[in-house]
């Protein structure tokens, strides 16, 4: 069986009888306040918390795209660039970079900023790699990504190299 971590989007299905979707038909935005429960002792948001915001963003990004269950089934990379404190809005922003057969590439840009209003950061980033499941928990086709723009564009491209260095990590492993 094909690992869905390692499916290849370029091999996707042109005769799909599933309709395409543009990245902003399933693009989601998440804003919450960070609270003390949300916090360890020197004030800052646990990465955990972070973590699950981001999974629950990209997973619904994911769900809309497909019009099904998808489920997590890897993480590319999640980078932390600057700690988010108690009181911060924490907004996440989720949309597919790309898709493959049964499974697509969901990127991930956390920001957060004072609750009063002030200046925005950027403080983490994340690709997440989500495989749909049918009723019987088996994967299954995903709609193709309409890519629109230069940015669009762009994200397919490194989300295609990620799913290579993926692919190139998973064998070097395998074979070591």
């Amino acid at each position: 069986m094909t690992d869905p971590a390692t499916s290849d989007p370029a091999q996707s299905d042109p005769a799909s009888a599933l309709p395409p979707r543009r990245v902003s038909d399933s693009e989601v935005t998440f804003v919450r306040t960070m609270n003390q429960l949300d916090a360890n002792r020197a004030g800052n948001v646990h990465g955990g918390v972070i973590m699950r915001e981001v999974d629950e963003a990209a997973g619904t990004t994911a769900a809309r795209h497909c019009g099904r269950l998808a489920v997590t089934a890897a993480i590319d990379e999640l980078s932390f660039y600057s700690p988010v404190g108690v009181g911060d809005l924490l907004i996440v922003r989720a949309r597919v970079n790309d898709v493959g057969r049964t499974s697509l590439e969901v990127g991930v840009r956390v920001d957060a900023e004072p609750w009063e209003g002030g200046e925005r950061r950027h403080t983490t980033s994340a690709y997440l790699v989500f495989v749909a499941l049918d009723e019987d928990g088996k994967p299954v086709e995903v709609p193709p990504l309409v890519v629109e723009g230069e940015e669009a564009l762009r994200r397919q491209a490194q989300a295609r190299v990620r799913r290579r260095l993926r692919k190139e990590r998973i064998a070097a492993v395998r074979d070591a």
